[in-house]
């Protein structure tokens, strides 16, 4: 992509916002575009632009601009009417309103209100769930409010005052100062800095601080295709973090309008569509087309055959009522919202339910390196002579120019790189000998800090009381260096030397190993201060290197989650050198590492087969993220990303499950799915595994429920073509799916087959289609010849009602048997839970004793004669026998179970 600068504005950036309708990438590219405008024009003629100066706004002003254009703040995206929506348009949900409007259309009032009873107490479950998670996160958020030192006058001839405002209120032109420890609190353009550092790892993913500078020289030459979005060199971005230094800066762009505000407001247009939501759709939708299918041509075989298109009309609701599994909604949902409070126990929060089928389903799963598979911290992990061999010298005087470096600067927020230097320093000789007395902070012109000791006691002999020690770039310092420590010595540094100490530092570049040179010289103290003129003449000691480091538990945590069928995939705005270094370091396979500009090229197929293909991506911004996981939502994988930056919200967003840590920014938290309350991969893996099991007993209840529906329906079918009456009226077959579904509410208490949770599962739609054809109506039409038999001939309503009766026994015991047998794959399957046996004997015994209840009349059955038990028990047994033949036989068949 190029970062190619718009022609200033006239305008603060909030007056000019990027059309609505662009893209993701669209949007930051004008956001970005506009902020280099501004950094690429004279610091004055930026002010006059923003119509500010130096001495910063009065309050009247401000108070005007905040009026204007609204607070700062990045206000979250409103979810609940959306969450409303999408919970009253599901597709369960739609099934039984239209099944209710059908009921009562054809006079069966009692049966409608009790189907739209059914789907109001669904989407009231799904909604108190979600609620509960969302009560959950934002227990997780922080309550401390930010501010920022804004420059200001009481009025237009008032001298300025620095002052603390909410970060909500900082407007365009405010004059902003910058200190360590200060979260920037809009889009800056640098004014004047010193030794200025920000941290952008929350936006970039980069692990080291980046280098911000004032200095203005024309004509800036444009900004290069493919030139990282965040490294300029004069914008601070909204939401990063002041290392170290200090700054002074004017706001050009507040709230939704910077680069932060448009990740936020990206995320109000909506979700992607999720594997779950596929899938549901997928399955009511097949539900819808063969209860539609199956109404025509019931109506017009049976009106056509009997010439009574009344009770045509009826059998054809009754056949609609037999197919939809009308408890199907509140069955899914409470397996789901089980699914969350196991996940609750080990330490993840899940926003939404479907999040929990998505982490079974998730097949690839793609990761920031930053905060998630590394420590939010660089580590000490070599120190090296000029020879390339351990030299605990060298790292001691590393050490003593990181102390003084902080404690002469008076920052209480030091540098990563000195941070990592002294932790667990337990050798305290340098400043024990040494104290210190000038120095010269890292800039990024120079590349390097430099500090001057001095001893503590008098020097023997006569020799130079103080000590130059310099840290730096290796080039840099190597050019300040004429001389180089050696194991004999000190010698002259020739260019041979130079080129080959230079190689060694690119050689460690390749490991993902940053180093810095050590250099010192003696120098006498003169009284005067230190400047960069002294830092000459100096003797090359060696080399300290640092990197990320990896969180303990990630290796063994990635390799049970490649055992568990995951591909993995590493995302990250950082060094292509980095990534493969963490890449391998972490197991993770890196084929070859794609650069962000790389993408601009490619259509999302060509993305989606490098992702495939094992590819690794470096240099990546949030747009470029967000598509690539669009890419491979679009070649057919079940996405997963986990990020914990405002960089990866729109990843976060467009992917199946979004998943983040509890300490993630606000605005990640919102866009995720799943929060991990520890910062740990193993949790991860546990939770994709409770997906696993969750999803093989929604499986388990959808399958089996449509089974027995199907053999109702077939039944219906046959019944409506050979009886003059309807085997079973529209309301007996409501009741009993519900008794059904009811029951199988015990399977959110069964065993799980580790077989079933080996690797990720998602809706199958032909698997489904396979399955309930060969297991449905394997008994029906038998038991309904033997029950016409038997209990017709007392003929009349009598007759009707007693056939009625027994084919609702008879329904409603086979089901509980239809339960047991088939929840697993028989011959080495985890035994039902006592839950699920108790549910299938309390469903047979209803079967069997609502023909005798107060209620009977009310559903049109009575008691049934003591012949019909004999025969009941026979069908019965018959109907196990050959479910366990057919399942022993669809088993060797497809090599599969549910």
């Amino acid at each position: 992509m190029v970062w190619a600068p718009e022609p200033a504005s006239r305008r603060p950036l909030n007056a000019a916002r990027p059309a609505p309708a662009a893209s993701d990438e669209e949007v930051t590219a004008s956001v970005f575009g506009r902020l280099v405008s501004c950094a690429e024009q004279p610091s004055l003629t930026v002010l006059r632009t923003l119509e500010s100066s130096p001495r910063g706004l009065d309050e009247r002003e401000a108070q005007d601009r905040l009026l204007r254009y609204g607070e700062g703040g990045t206000a979250r995206p409103g979810v609940r009417s959306r969450r409303v929506l999408r919970v009253a348009a599901a597709p369960f949900v739609l099934v039984l309103l239209l099944l209710s409007i059908v009921t009562a259309l054809a006079g069966d009032l009692r049966g409608a209100a009790l189907v739209c009873a059914l789907a109001v107490v669904s989407g009231a479950l799904r909604l108190h769930q979600e609620r509960r998670s969302d009560r959950a996160a934002a227990a997780l958020r922080t309550t401390a409010t930010m501010t920022a030192t804004v420059v200001r006058r009481a009025g237009p001839s008032a001298e300025p005052v620095a002052r603390e405002v909410p970060v909500e209120q900082v407007v365009p032109g405010d004059i902003v100062q910058l200190h360590p420890g200060d979260v920037v609190p809009a889009d800056l353009r640098l004014l004047s800095s010193s030794d200025l550092r920000i941290d952008q790892a929350v936006l970039s993913g980069e692990s080291f601080p980046a280098g911000k500078h004032a200095t203005w020289t024309a004509p800036p030459e444009p900004p290069e295709p493919g030139s990282d979005l965040f490294g300029h060199p004069r914008v601070c971005f909204m939401g990063t973090t002041v290392v170290s230094g200090s700054g002074r800066a004017v706001a050009v762009a507040t709230g939704s309008d910077t680069c932060f505000g448009a990740t936020s407001r990206d995320l109000a247009s909506g979700r992607l569509e999720t594997a779950f939501e596929r899938g549901v759709r997928a399955v009511s939708w097949a539900l819808v087309g063969v209860t539609l299918a199956a109404l025509p041509v019931v109506v017009t075989v049976t009106g056509v055959l009997r010439g009574d298109w009344a009770q045509a009309l009826l059998l054809a609701i009754a056949v609609a009522v037999a197919a939809t599994p009308e408890m199907l909604p509140l069955v899914v949902t409470a397996l789901l919202a089980r699914g969350v409070r196991g996940l609750a126990r080990r330490d993840v929060i899940v926003k939404r339910l479907a999040a929990v089928h998505n982490l079974g389903a998730m097949d690839t799963l793609c990761l920031d390196k930053t905060g998630t598979l590394t420590e939010e911290r660089v580590s000490l992990v070599c120190h090296l002579d000029p020879a390339g061999r351990p030299d605990p010298e060298v790292l001691r005087w590393a050490r003593a120019n990181a102390l003084w470096s902080v404690e002469l600067a008076g920052h209480l927020i030091g540098d990563p790189i000195d941070e990592a230097l002294l932790q667990d320093d337990a050798d305290d000789s340098a400043s024990a000998e040494w104290a210190g007395v000038d120095a010269i902070p890292f800039d990024f012109t120079r590349r390097r800090a430099t500090v001057l000791l001095r001893r503590d006691r008098p020097a023997p002999g006569g020799a130079p009381s103080g000590v130059l020690v310099t840290k730096g770039s290796v080039e840099e310092v190597l050019a300040s260096c004429d001389r180089v420590r050696t194991g004999d010595g000190e010698r002259l540094l020739e260019a041979a030397e130079r080129r080959r100490l230079l190689e060694l530092g690119d050689q460690w570049a390749g490991d993902g190993v940053r180093l810095l040179a050590v250099a010192t010289a003696e120098r006498d103290l003169a009284g005067r201060p230190l400047g960069p003129a002294d830092e000459e003449r100096l003797t090359f000691l060696g080399f300290v290197g640092f990197r990320d480091l990896l969180e303990p538990a990630v290796v063994p945590a990635v390799r049970a989650l490649q055992r568990g069928g995951l591909r993995l995939v590493m995302i990250t705005g950082d060094h292509p050198l980095v990534a493969r270094r963490i890449c391998r370091d972490a197991g993770i396979p890196a084929s070859r590492v794609v650069l962000g500009h790389e993408l601009a090229g490619l259509d999302d197929g060509a993305v989606a087969g490098l992702a495939a293909s094992g590819a690794a991506f470096a240099r990546i911004g949030p747009p470029q993220k967000a598509r690539i996981v669009r890419a491979l939502k679009g070649a057919g994988r079940t996405v997963g990303y986990l990020g914990d930056g405002v960089n990866d919200a729109p990843a976060l967003r467009a992917a199946d499950v979004g998943i983040s840590i509890s300490d993630a920014p606000d605005l990640v938290r919102a866009s995720s799915d799943v929060i991990l309350v520890r910062k740990d991969l193993r949790v991860l893996e546990q939770a994709v595994l409770a997906g696993r099991r969750t999803f093989a007993n929604t499986a388990k209840y959808i399958k089996i429920a449509l089974t027995s529906n199907f053999g109702n329906v077939v039944s219906m079918l046959a019944a409506g073509v050979m009886l003059p009456f309807l085997p079973m009226l529209p309301l007996q077959i409501l009741v009993q799916n519900i008794c059904f579904d009811l029951s199988q509410l015990a399977l959110v208490y069964d065993r799980v087959d580790d077989s079933e949770i080996r690797a990720p599962r998602t809706f199958d739609r032909s698997d489904l289609a396979r399955f309930v054809a060969c297991l449905g109506a394997l008994f029906d039409l038998t038991a309904f010849g033997l029950f016409w038999w038997v209990l017709h001939a007392h003929g009349g309503a009598a007759g009707q009602a007693l056939f009625h009766s027994g084919w609702f026994a008879e329904n409603l015991v086979a089901q509980g048997l239809t339960m047991a047998l088939l929840r697993g794959r028989g011959r080495g399957a985890p035994r039902p839970a006592a839950a699920v046996l108790a549910a299938a004997g309390a469903l047979g015994l209803a079967g069997l004793l609502l023909p005798f209840s107060p209620v009977a009349g009310l559903l049109g059955l009575a008691p049934l004669p003591v012949a019909a038990f004999p025969l009941l028990a026979a069908v019965m047994v018959a109907y196990a026998l050959a479910t366990v033949v057919v399942r022993r036989v669809y088993q060797n068949v497809t090599g599969r179970w549910l």
